[in-house]
């Protein structure tokens, strides 16, 4: 009778470990909602577990969603390319520090560039990432990272052929071309408020090769660019540059201000940006897109 028990007995603990390993295993499998495939290979990373996680439980942390502003008509920097693939300097280096944040996920949104930073003010887009220039009037109204990812000088780009312009004097009653809440803008903008609105400014929100054939054309005179971009919107060599730099500065992601969230966000992106500048990561992004290191 006691030999009965103890096979008995054996038994039912045999059947209580088994079913333990077998809902184990239908939890894993299926027990609770799949993950996104780029949750999935963030939470396989040991930056995205808990801090508190033991060896026993390896639950990863909250993975959290982030809307990233950028354009289609920039090229080499934010533009679609030939199989309607969104790419170019700008939304690589996204891609780079997305891989690096663990915490976060960035989806890219597109948006014509007059509108990404009324999307920026309405949450529609968490950080707009255009090579946005730092300047005065945007520091009054919005939050910048600290670590710049590259650095550019304004100047002139006139038609080839035009040798009446060297500086903004020489445009007044001028017509020039620039993108509507660009830093360009700004410069001209800043310059007719001293002297009397004396530049012709258009502002338009079209690609660059709106820009090349207006100026060709001679529907406009001239327009206001990256020292960087003119090989980038002009390979035939329609343009040129001419003059001093009307001004110089870092480019940076912009983000809200006074918004605690955005100030982690803006943090976090500057500690992969000084990874990806110390591992020589950046600058070969630079020269690939941009022809040169400009970071």
């Amino acid at each position: 009778m006691k030999k009965t028990l103890s096979v008995l007995t054996a038994a039912i603990s045999l059947a209580v470990v088994l079913g333990g390993c077998g809902n184990n295993n239908s939890n894993n499998a299926s027990g609770s909602p799949q993950a996104s495939a780029s949750e999935s290979a963030k939470a396989s990373t040991p930056a995205a577990a808990s801090p508190s996680a033991s060896t026993e439980s390896s639950a990863p942390a909250e993975v959290k969603k982030i809307i990233v502003g950028t354009g289609t008509q920039f090229p080499k920097v934010a533009f679609l390319d030939d199989k309607g693939k969104l790419t170019g300097f700008d939304v690589e280096l996204v891609r780079e520090i997305d891989k690096r944040l663990p915490g976060y996920e960035f989806e890219l949104q597109t948006y014509d560039f007059a509108n990404l930073l009324l999307s920026l003010e309405t949450k529609k887009i968490d950080f707009v990432a255009h090579e946005m220039e730092k300047n005065p009037e945007r520091t009054e109204k919005y939050l910048f990272n600290k670590e710049p990812y590259a650095h550019w000088s304004n100047e002139i780009i006139v038609a080839k052929d035009n040798d009446s312009i060297k500086n903004l004097d020489d445009l007044k009653g001028k017509k020039v071309i620039v993108g509507a809440t660009s830093a360009e803008a700004q410069i001209l903008e800043n310059y007719n408020k001293e002297h009397d609105n004396a530049i012709k400014i258009v502002y338009s929100s079209g690609g660059s090769a709106d820009y090349v054939n207006q100026i060709t054309t001679g529907r406009v005179d001239a327009t206001i660019g990256a020292n960087f971009t003119l090989s980038l919107i002009d390979p035939d060599g329609k343009l040129k540059t001419v003059g001093d730099p009307l001004s110089s500065a870092d480019i940076l992601f912009v983000f809200r201000k006074d918004d605690p969230d955005e100030q982690v966000l803006a943090d976090a992106i500057d500690g992969a940006i000084k990874e990806i500048k110390q591992d020589g990561t950046l600058g070969k992004l630079s020269t690939e897109w941009l022809g040169a290191d400009f970071s």
